[in-house]
């Protein structure tokens, strides 16, 4: 009834093997590596923020520049924090991640691409 392209209903990759692979636990371990730890990082300086806003009216109004604060400089920063991560994380994933994941992936395809090969009838 569903649009298969296999007759069966077995897919022609153990995700199970795939996932429990060296190659797969070295990217998961390279992506995590990089996550966890900028994704702390930015929720320290966020709630940072949010914490000096509600409760550090004195230091936030401090005007630097004509009306011009420390909050809204560490507002703006806020925005420029988000940029710098997404432009990081860019960065390094084009570097380190995608030719880990490429591996992975060619090696998925070849299984899959072997699996579509028509098989050759046995001569009785």
């Amino acid at each position: 009834m569903g649009n298969s392209a296999h007759a069966s209903n077995e897919f022609p990759v153990d995700f199970i093997a795939e996932q429990n692979s060296e190659e797969f636990k070295a990217l998961k371990k390279s992506h995590r590596s990089f996550v966890f730890p900028v994704a702390i990082g930015f929720l320290v300086w966020y709630f940072a923020y949010v914490l000096l806003a509600a409760y550090a009216h004195d230091f936030m109004s401090i005007k630097v520049w004509d009306n011009i604060n420390i909050g809204l400089i560490l507002g703006l920063l806020q925005f420029v924090t988000t940029f710098g991560i997404t432009t990081w994380y860019v960065t390094y994933a084009n570097r380190k991640l995608d030719p880990q994941a490429a591996v992975i992936r060619q090696r998925l395809e070849a299984q899959i691409e072997s699996a579509n090969q028509p098989k050759e009838k046995e001569e009785v």
